[in-house]
Order: structure tokens, then sequence, then C-alpha cells
């Protein structure tokens, strides 16, 4: 199987042609051109169903762009067409291109997955663990939660991280309590800063027991290891060792002035109308980058990311990663089977792995791995079929559902 696995992103590494924003003929790589075009009649009932302003998606198979497209609008106020190179906030599919940074660590030595967090930021060695005490029956619902802490049985790892089950701010009480408005925390402020704060928060449970996300802390904390082990901030890590070298030149996590007018307008999805979202941006900074959700990009550029990936860490004739540690991310780490995982999908090094198409519900292969935003985003590789979708929308409480609807209007197209 591993074997079976390497070949295929081996092949697809000799694919690894820029993609220049044209596409092909989809015949000539296994799709049907006319099956490809109910990815526009899905996304439109979408639009129609005031699920979504608009949106851009992408499909490559074997290194070539068969469909790119563009529909709906990016401000509905101004009524302003979407277009393909509009900006969207990718939010947590930040994380993956953040673990991509701690792969490239790993391959030169600088980085180890198991090697413990306080190894970089000492303010995590002792870490507790919290245990949440009953509520008393008359507590109002708005008093903080009672609780005790005991010692971790051990450190938390970069693993634990990657694959969430570090317990680090990962939803319980007592860190919610502690991290109240995390958000709002960062608005200023470095990955340094923030480092006393997230270490003195009490882990969710004992780190490896059960797999919990963790949004914003877990990957953020990974982001200032890539900055202790490589000596370069965040930011400059990644503009140089990743988005230069796959020519992701809009990627970032701050809008420069001229860019501003192709952000697309985020919406919040109610009562079947799209209105406004508040303050959407507070992860946009030029002093805080945020490996877990700070990024912005054009479905395009983070393409040419999942096509990397795809080809076994090249791309573009430039290589980040190998075959086999490509294939490593792509593994599955914590199994279905922990507590806290959904049936037929295991989690990798900061992707989510379908282990059983059939079980998860998805119409993608066995293998496929990837990840999605708050803000509806959502990316995937398939090494069995050689192929990647990037859907970009910008809704700020998604329905999950647009996901599947895009992979199957995908997956049908596939002719050979």
């Amino acid at each position: 199987m591993h074997l079976k696995r390497t070949l295929s992103l081996c092949l697809l590494t000799l694919a690894g042609l820029p993609l220049a924003g044209a596409t092909i003929k989809p015949e000539s790589v296994g799709l049907s051109e006319e099956r490809l075009s109910r990815i526009h009649d899905t996304m439109q009932r979408h639009i129609d169903s005031h699920d979504i302003s608009g949106a851009v998606t992408l499909v490559a198979r074997k290194g070539q762009i068969a469909w790119f497209h563009a529909q709906g609008v990016m401000n509905i106020e101004a009524n302003k067409p979407m277009q393909k190179d509009a900006l969207f906030r990718v939010f947590s599919m930040s994380k993956p291109v953040c673990g991509v940074a701690i792969l490239m660590l790993l391959e030169e030595g600088t980085v180890r997955l198991n090697d413990p967090v306080s190894k970089f930021i000492p303010e995590f060695r002792g870490s507790k663990i919290a245990v949440v005490q009953d509520r008393p029956a008359n507590a109002p619902a708005s008093a903080p939660p009672k609780y005790y802490t005991i010692p971790a049985a051990r450190e938390i790892t970069v693993q634990d991280l990657l694959t969430h089950v570090s317990g680090l701010a990962s939803g319980g009480q007592a860190s919610s309590h502690e991290l109240t408005g995390l958000i709002d925390m960062v608005g200023g402020r470095t990955l340094l800063d923030m480092m006393p704060k997230f270490a003195s928060a009490p882990l969710d449970f004992q780190p490896g027991s059960r797999w919990s996300y963790s949004p914003l802390a877990g990957f953020d904390t990974l982001g200032r290891v890539v900055e202790v082990a490589s000596g370069m901030s965040f930011d400059q890590f990644l503009r140089e060792r990743i988005f230069t070298p796959l020519g992701m030149k809009s990627t970032a996590f701050h809008l420069g002035d001229d860019r501003s007018s192709s952000l697309v307008t985020a919406y919040h999805r109610a009562d079947g109308t799209l209105s406004k979202t508040e303050n959407p941006n507070r992860l946009q900074s030029k002093t805080y980058f945020s490996g877990a959700g700070g990024l912005v990009s054009t479905a395009e550029e983070y393409a040419q990311f999942a096509l990397m990936l795809g080809a076994g860490g090249q791309w573009n004739g430039k290589r980040l990663l190998s075959p086999k540690t490509v294939e490593l991310m792509s593994s599955v780490f914590v199994p279905d089977t922990l507590p806290g995982r959904t049936p037929g999908r295991g989690y990798g090094l900061s992707v989510e792995v379908v282990s059983d198409s059939v079980v998860a519900g998805r119409r993608v292969s066995k293998g496929s791995f990837g990840w999605d935003g708050a803000y509806g985003t959502h990316f995937w590789v398939d090494p069995q079929e050689k192929l990647i979708g990037v859907m970009m929308i910008q809704t700020d409480n998604p329905d999950r559902q647009v996901d599947r609807d895009f992979e199957n209007a995908v997956m049908q197209a596939i002719v050979q």
C-alpha cells in the first residue's frame, strides 16, 4: 500500500508543469468537459439558496488544470462579479502550510516529531491537565468552571500539535475560560508574545488520549517552533521557503494596500439570507503570523501548494519535500477509533485523511487528504486519481454540505 501511494505521488511529479492560469482539454486527463460543468451547476444552487455569495473552483488532474471557474459575486452590496484572482481568507487551510514548514525542518534535522514543545518554547515544560468538576445545580450558566489540575503524564510534542491530540486549547471548559476571546488577544502582538499565555492554560486532556481540534493555539505554537528552529520569522520562512518557490505571490498574512480591493467580502448565513460578517480580518496581521488561520490566498495559488503535495513535494521544478515525507504527512497518525475522530476519517500531520470513503460518506478516494477553513474554503489531494480540488468561498458559518457537493461534482467527472 505504501509503495502504491509513493508511486502515485511520484507519477504526479512527472507532470509538474507551471499552471500559468491556463486550462487544458479535460478529456486529455481523463475528465469529461460536459460533466465538469456540473460543478458550476452545483455551486449555482448554493448561490441561489443564499448559502454563499460566490465561489472560485479549480480542479487539476495529472498536473494540469482542467477546470478553473469563478461565479457569483465577491461583494453583494456592490454586485461585484467574482474574479478568478480574488483573495480569500483561508483560515484553517493555513494549517497544512504550517505543517509543511515543520516537515521541511524535520527533513533538515532541526525538528523531530517526538521533540517536546518545551525544547523550543521552555514555558511549555511542566504542563498541567485540567480536571473539571461538576457544576453546582444552582450555579448560573455564566459562572466560571471549577477545576483542579494534575500533572501531565508526559510533555506535549510537535507531533501532538500537528495531529490535534495535545489538549492545548482544544475546546475544554477550563482552557476556554482561561483563554476567553483568544482571537482578540493576538492583535498587535507576536507569536513570541503569546507563548506564555498559551503555555499557562491547562491542557484539556492527557496528551494522545483523544483527538480534539485546537483552532488557534496549537498551530500558532508550531509557527513559533518554526521561528526558533529556523532563526527566521514565520512569515519570512513561509515566503522564502514555500510561497516564492511555488509562485504564490499574493499569499500572505496581511494584504498590501494594492490588493485590498481583491479581498472577497465575508458573509454570515442565517434564515436564508447573507449579511456581512463583523470584523472578519482579525487574524490578518503585520506582526502576528497565525499558522492556524492567518493566511489569505487565491484559488490558483493555493492550487500550486496542493499540486506540490500531489506531486510528491515538488512543483515548478522546485522541491520542498521528498515523496516519502509527503507520504508521511498523509499517513493516518490518528485512527478513526480514537475518541473524538469521525468514522472513516483519520488524521495525519496537519491534514485529515480519508481512511474509508464509504464509512466517511465521502466521494473521494481512500487515502485522499486535505483540510478546510472556517469561512468555507476547502481542498483535497487524491493521490489515487492524481487529482486535486480547491474551492474558495467566504461564509463564516458554512454549510459543509457544499464541500461534499463539490467533491461529488468533481469525482463524477472522472471518466478514465
